[in-house]
């Protein structure tokens, strides 16, 4: 336990300087991996009893259960929905509890029937009323379990898909800046475990462990009314398997369950990292290694899962071997005390068969506490991802309508940086855009060119100044920001579906005919109408079946075909040969004719249809103007751009 969690450790960290991700990205990583350390401290005593979670101190216990409750307390994913279903749950664990009464019922009324016929009695009416009794046991125990299990599934399903909207709402929020945010194997980890494991976590722990207590309630006070004596003790019993051997689990599974966590969560970052890059891989020639990727995470996760499998089988058998000694009981206590006269000797085999359909409701109480803590653990993630994402969005701002036509943006004293401590990207930067004008941002890397447009978009809020569209600040219009703009990052994403379902990503309601208008302005009709299912046409993932320019005009289609009045285009032609960018950059410009495009790029050649240039430098604006007026007036405007066009020997 302790060499593994070392290796954890030291992954985790090595990620996390590897990367250069901020703490953030890895903090289910590193939530997990510190649940974990405890179990290192304790077992380098060298003590072999305090290194398993079953040892634990009754201090301990109270500390992992005061956690589990905090929580449980301020989750606001899964508990607000059991809220406000407070009534259906009651009727879901009502049916649940008459399915286990309907079962013990019908073994008593069963044993009571045998063994009343057995005295061959002198009527068929003596024994008439435990012949109903059995037949309305047997028939209401598949009724109840069928209506309870079809109310709680479908209520567990709704419940996910709810949590499935609200999961992508709260990733929405921060999409333009989540792949630097959350590490991918985070993400990848929620989408795939977590949402499922809160599927489990009513109908494999809630349900069965309330309707569980309740049976125990149940059967204490039946059994009290006869003998208190007898209900102490099934109580006591029950306490064991009810109460003791769960919370043994629950400390057993606890450091297992994180260390399995954070090593699959490790496995998934290093194999989804390593896939993406598997043309690296085959090109060095070590694609063994990459056979081997997270091979070391696997073994870790299996060992701790054959551990929990052996535990679970020891705890199984105790609850059985419990059960067997409580009907060695019941069958001794019956021949002491119930044979006194025929008629309450009728009732002894009805006892001792009535406790083995409680088998089936209170053995899985233990197993639903040992996985309290995969619960529990995604609960974290869950709410743990919605606390990073609001912390990080901006104070909300009364929103507007938007006053159009479009008439003007204005940057006016905007001054950015992307944190304290952090260079700044902008210092009193003005910039006043008029409708309809096209304005190229140059400068290199790093000037805060894609950082101008975040701000116009509204990602980003400025420290100083502020950003107007017809003179209203840009904060107040987020609701009115799809009607308002079309943007283009560096790498569009095509979905693995349709042309058609691609490009009317842009405008869901649009007609086939609409589409193909789009294609006629990016210039791409003709190589579709030339594939046999034309719209139809999967564009596979990715994209892979177009080549980046084909790419980058299905999704400029997009915004053609959306029509918003402001294009914002970030480096659209970025890995392009020089001739297949400039006809892009001209089927762009004539795509958008009547439109206002901002669009960044590196180069200077293809500039002359724009209105404006803007040259970022230090924070300011070093050069502006029109590109046609910058060349003859500004030596080194000229300067770069014949650098640009590979004329190193200017006149």
């Amino acid at each position: 336990m302790d060499t593994s969690t070392e290796s954890l450790s030291a992954a985790a960290k090595g990620q996390r300087s590897g990367a250069g991700v901020p703490e953030s990205k890895s903090g289910s990583v590193g939530s997990a991996a510190s649940q974990t350390a405890p179990s290192a401290g304790s077992s380098s005593t060298g003590n072999a009893a305090s290194s398993t979670p079953a040892s634990s101190s009754a201090s301990s216990r109270k500390a992992l259960s005061a956690k589990y409750l905090s929580v449980w307390h301020k989750d606001h994913w899964f508990w607000p929905y059991l809220k406000q279903n407070r009534g259906l749950l009651a009727l879901i664990f009502f049916l649940g509890t008459l399915t286990f009464v309907c079962a013990a019922g019908l073994m008593f009324t069963s044993g009571f029937l045998i063994s009343r016929s057995a005295r061959r009695p002198f009527n068929i009416f003596v024994v008439y009323v435990p012949i109903v009794l059995t037949r309305a046991f047997g028939i209401g125990r598949p009724v109840f379990k069928y209506l309870e299990r079809t109310r709680s599934h479908d209520w567990v399903l709704k419940v996910v898909s709810k949590l499935r909207v609200q999961l992508y709402r709260t990733l929405s929020k921060d999409a333009s800046f989540l792949s630097e945010h959350e590490r991918t194997g985070t993400v990848l980890s929620v989408l795939a475990d977590d949402l499922d494991h809160l599927e489990n976590f009513y109908l494999r722990t809630i349900f069965p462990t309330v309707v569980a207590y309740i049976m125990w309630v149940v059967v204490t006070i039946a059994v009290g009314v006869f003998s208190w004596s007898s209900s102490l003790l099934l109580f006591l019993l029950f306490a064991l398997i009810l109460v003791l051997l769960p919370l043994m689990s629950l400390v057993f599974s606890d450091g297992h369950y994180a260390l399995e966590k954070a090593q699959q969560q490790d496995e998934y970052t290093q194999v989804t990292e390593s896939y993406l890059g598997l043309s690296d891989w085959v090109i060095t020639h070590r694609g063994q290694e990459f056979a081997g990727t997270g091979s070391s995470q696997f073994g870790r996760i299996m060992d701790s899962q054959v551990e929990q499998k052996r535990f679970e089988r020891w705890r199984n058998f105790a609850i059985q071997m419990i059960f067997a000694l409580m009907a060695v009981v019941l069958i001794v206590g019956g021949q002491l005390f119930m044979t006194s006269s025929d008629s309450i000797a009728d009732y002894a085999a009805a006892v001792v068969l009535s406790l083995f359909p409680l088998i089936d409701c209170f053995i899985v109480v233990a197993q639903a506490f040992a996985e309290v803590p995969l619960y529990t653990d995604s609960l974290n993630h869950l709410n743990g991802l919605s606390e990073r994402v609001e912390s990080r969005q901006a104070a909300p701002v009364e929103q507007v309508k938007f006053q159009g036509p479009l008439e003007s943006i204005d940057f006016q004293h905007v001054s950015f940086a992307y944190g304290p401590g952090q260079p700044t990207l902008l210092s009193d930067f003005n910039l006043h855009v008029a409708a309809g004008q096209k304005v190229a941002l140059l400068g290199p890397s790093g000037e805060g060119k894609t950082t101008i447009l975040q701000l116009l978009l509204g990602d980003l809020r400025p420290e100083q100044g502020q950003i107007l569209v017809n003179g209203q600040p840009i904060a107040a219009l987020q609701d009115e920001r799809p009607q308002l703009f079309g943007y283009l990052n560096q790498q569009p994403f095509l979905f693995n579906t349709t042309i058609a379902s691609n490009i009317r990503l842009g405008s869901p309601g649009a007609s086939d005919e609409q589409i193909w208008q789009a294609l006629e302005a990016v210039q791409m009709a003709d190589a579709v109408r030339a594939l046999p299912l034309g719209l139809d046409t999967p564009v596979e993932e990715g994209g892979a079946r177009f080549s980046g320019g084909q790419r980058q005009r299905l999704a400029l289609a997009r915004i053609v075909l959306k029509d918003t009045p402001i294009v914002l285009l970030d480096e659209p032609t970025i890995g392009l040969d020089p001739v297949t960018e400039r006809e892009l950059m001209e089927m762009i410009v004539k795509a958008t004719a009547g439109r206002t495009l901002l669009w960044v790029t590196h180069h200077l050649q293809g500039l002359e249809d724009a209105d404006q240039v803007i040259f970022l430098e230090d924070g300011h604006i070093a050069m502006q103007g029109n590109p046609a007026q910058l060349y003859r007036d500004n030596s080194r405007f000229r300067q770069l751009y014949q650098l640009d066009v590979g004329d190193l020997n200017p006149a």
